[in-house]
Formats: structure tokens, sequence, C-alpha cells
């Protein structure tokens, strides 16, 4: 026994390595621009003196925030490690929870390790139009919540229920919508294995209570609400490209015919796991019809219930990998090699053809080369705390800048940006006003002139900006590299 736990937790161990590699680093990439800002400014409250609200609000539904900055306090762990340590420990834990998973699942090593090795390859598998991966390429709640959700699933199997409810509730805490599609699935397993339909028939209306509407979605919507989700396209479940839908159809497929062929087959804790997934996702696809039909209330829109493909991706993954596994690679070395060479191969380039532009592990300590990146770094260390920034509103999608967010990582105030503090807003509506007035102030920016600087200035007190280099005339400007210039608005 001991030896087969060792065999695991290198195996394991060694298939994290392989993916965080695979998969790359990045601090204060796109929704860490909301998180990391947040436990900064736990850490030190003179951080972000202007519009916190962009990212304190959202906070309030999770724990994250306030479990990462008591960390850093506890061990005395500079927070680019603490953010290290707990991303490699969560990757390690989804690893870890599948192949216990999979213990259970299937008998022959060769499927088992297949299952691991692929979830490991493909955590950063785009998941069918939701604008999401399998895991962050950052510490994000739900990656923690992944692997809580999937060690909660391994106790259900192992019948431990309470600990599952325990594992199931801290990650409800670490991200709610995450944590709810956990519950749901959960609920579909512990209550449908092979049993009558008036088990299912519970479990559904158990799962249902996570999306039940409360008044406020009856309200009327704000026009800035209105117009930050409508900039989320994949909110919109109808206006789903053909193959986001066969995304999000297939692995229903899959499950379906998994079921009846591990019935055929006399595998019942298999089938028992097939069917669970096949309910789970059929009925969170219909609720997710109905929550966003035209007809529906768009209040619900930013509920998001087709996210729930991300759990079942992972499902996907690991079930898919062991058959691979077990019909394909068995023992042969030779196609073992040829399918990690490809898919994590396939993998890491698609990643580096995504974020090409910033360095792959962006680890704690390395200089930037990447001239964002640059301006950043300098601007945290040589401007005051309460330094109020102006920039491009739509910088993050400017070449090069591969969605860093500027205030993650400058950690000084900005006035609102178009791209990430719009989604924002779609989760708390009352920020539409304040984030509307100020992108309309800033729209324009690249032929912004002196005058207009100062209009900003005066309207919302911002005193300095990052622009491009060379900088416009009559900005006081003290730093510059190729492409930026930071500067005071005099």
């Amino acid at each position: 026994m001991r030896q087969r736990l060792s065999v695991d937790l290198l195996g394991v161990l060694f298939f994290t390595v392989l993916g965080f590699l695979v998969m790359g680093y990045h601090p204060g990439l796109e929704d860490d621009g909301v998180y990391l800002s947040a436990v900064k400014a736990r850490l030190n409250p003179a951080l972000f003196p202007f519009d916190a609200r962009f990212f304190q609000l959202q906070m309030q539904a999770t724990i994250f925030d306030g479990f990462m900055a008591h960390f850093v306090r506890w061990t005395g762990m500079p927070l680019a490690w603490a953010e290290l340590f707990w991303q490699f420990v969560s990757l390690f834990l989804i690893l870890l929870a599948t192949r216990k998973i999979l213990n259970l699942l299937f008998r022959d090593a060769a499927a088992r390790w297949a299952g691991v090795a692929l979830v490991a390859a493909m955590l950063t598998l785009p998941v069918s139009g939701t604008a999401l991966y399998l895991a962050d390429q950052h510490l994000h709640p739900r990656n923690l919540a992944a692997a809580l959700i999937l060690l909660a699933v391994w106790r259900i199997f192992a019948g431990n229920l309470w600990q599952a409810i325990l594992l199931l509730i801290i990650a409800f805490a670490m991200h709610p919508i995450m944590g709810a599609f956990g519950i749901s699935f959960c609920l579909f397993l512990a209550l449908t294995p092979l049993r009558p339909a008036r088990f299912r028939l519970r479990a559904m209306q158990s799962s249902a209570a996570v999306f039940m509407p409360l008044g406020w979605v009856f309200e009327p919507a704000a026009p800035a609400w209105l117009k930050a989700t409508e900039s989320r396209h994949f909110f919109f479940l109808y206006q789903w490209a053909w193959y986001e839908w066969l995304g999000a159809l297939a692995p229903l497929v899959f499950f379906a015919l998994l079921w009846r062929f591990a019935l055929q087959r006399g595998e019942t804790q298999l089938a028992r796991f097939a069917s669970a997934v096949l309910f789970y996702g059929v009925f969170q696809q219909a609720i997710a019809m109905v929550l966003l039909a035209p007809f529906a209330p768009v209040r619900l829109v930013p509920l998001q219930p087709m996210r729930y493909l991300q759990l079942e991706y992972f499902l996907f993954a690991m079930t898919g990998g062991a058959m691979l596994g077990r019909y394909l690679l068995k023992r042969a070395a030779w196609r073992w090699a040829v399918f990690l060479l490809a898919v994590n191969g396939g993998m890491f380039l698609s990643q580096r053809m995504e974020l090409g532009d910033v360095q792959h592990l962006e680890l704690p300590g390395q200089q930037p080369a990447n001239p964002w990146l640059q301006a950043f770094a300098w601007i945290r260390v040589n401007t005051p705390v309460n330094a109020y920034f102006a920039l491009d509103p739509h910088y993050l999608e400017a070449p090069g800048e591969d969605f860093h967010s500027f205030r993650a990582l400058a950690e000084r105030s900005q006035l609102a940006d178009a791209i990430k503090d719009a989604a924002v807003v779609t989760q708390v509506p009352d920020l539409g006003p304040a984030w509307d007035r100020q992108v309309a102030a800033q729209q324009g920016w690249r032929n912004f002139q002196l005058a207009d600087f100062e209009r900003l200035k005066s309207t919302f007190g911002v005193d300095w900006a990052l622009v491009s280099y060379p900088q416009p005339r009559g900005l006081l400007c003290r730093w510059h590299n190729d492409s930026l210039a930071v500067c005071q608005i005099p």
C-alpha cells in the first residue's frame, strides 16, 4: 500500500511539473487583475485610494483574498512566491484527485495514468464558448475550487460523504459559481448511482435550487450595465457559433456512449460515474437554455450557467484519456512517447502563439523583457502610492500587452478600462455609471493632446498617464522605453 501511494504521489508530482511547464505561469493576467489587486490591497491598505471598487466589490463573494493575505502574513512568504506556491498546489491537487478517481473507475495502470496525463496536458484547453480554460495560468480561486470539487468527487466514491460536503463548502466559499456547479454534480453522483428515476429527480430539484432566481432579476437593467454585458459575447448562448455548440454537446454524447459501454461490460462504478456526468450535463444545459433564452430576464445573463462545462471538461478529459490508455497506449513505450509529445507539444505551442510576447514562465524576481511589463514595474517602484493613472482604456488588447493588468502589476489606481472592468460591471451593476463615464471620457485616446489630459485631471483627479512614446507635447515624462512613456500631467 505504501509503495503504491509513493508511486501515485511521485507520478502525480511529475505530471504536475510537466503540466505547469506546458501551461506557463502569468501572474496579473486577465482575471488576476481583480484577484491579485484585491490581495495586494488587503496586505497594504494604502494601495488603490481611487476606484478600488472595481475589484473590491466583486470580492465580497469569496474568501480568496482574505485567505491569501492571511497566508502571507502567517508564513512571511513574499506574495509573489505565495501565489506561485498555491498555483502549484492547486494543480497538484487537481491531478491527485484525478488519479484517485481513476483508481476507482479503471483497473489497469495505463488507463489511470493516461487520464492524469491528458488532464495535465490540457490544463489550458479552452472550454467551449465560455471564455474559460480548464485551469488559469495564474492563481485563481477557480483553480482551488476545481481541486476541492474533484477531491469531493473522490470522497463520494470512497463513501466519505461528510468529507465531500466539507470540501464542497470550502470550494463554494472560494468561488461560488464553480462551487455551485460542483455541488450540483456531486448531488447527481451521490443520488443517482443507477437507481430509480425518483432519485434522479430529487437530485435535479436540489440542483435547481442553486439557480433559483431572486427578485432582483426583474429589476430594469441600467444602460451602462447593458453596454458592459453586451461586450461579453460568451454570455449569450443563442449567439454561439456552431462549433461552440458542438463543444458543449459532444461530451454528453461521449458520456452517454460510455455509460452504455460500461453497463455492457459490467463496470458498475464507471457506469455510475458516466450516468452522473450525463444527467448533470443534460440538466445544466437545459437550465442554461432557459435562463439565456431571448424571453428570459436579461439580468440572469451574468449567472453564466454555461460555465458548468468547465467541470464537465475536466471529467471528459480524465475519462477520455483513460480510454485512450486502455485501448490505444496500453504498455507500449513508443505509443506513450508519441502521445505525450503530441499533447504536451501541441498545447505548449498554442500557449506560445497566444502569449508569445511575454516570458512563458513569469516567475518571481525575473526582469521583464516586455515593454508593457517594464513600464508597470517602473511605476510600481518609482511613483507615489497615491498616484492616479490614465491609460488607453483598450490597453489590454494592445499588441504585445497580452492582457496583463495594470492595477495588479503596477499597483496603482487607474481610470476604468473598457475590457476587464466591463466584466466586473456585469457582476456589480452599481459600478455601471462610474465605469461608463470614465471610459467615455477616454475615448479617442490615441489622439489625446495636453488639453485632453488636463481635462481628465480636472474631471477625475488623475495626475499621471501611461502613453505611447514619443509622448504628446506638454507632458512631463519621468521614464520611457522604446514603446511607452510614464508621464505626469501638469
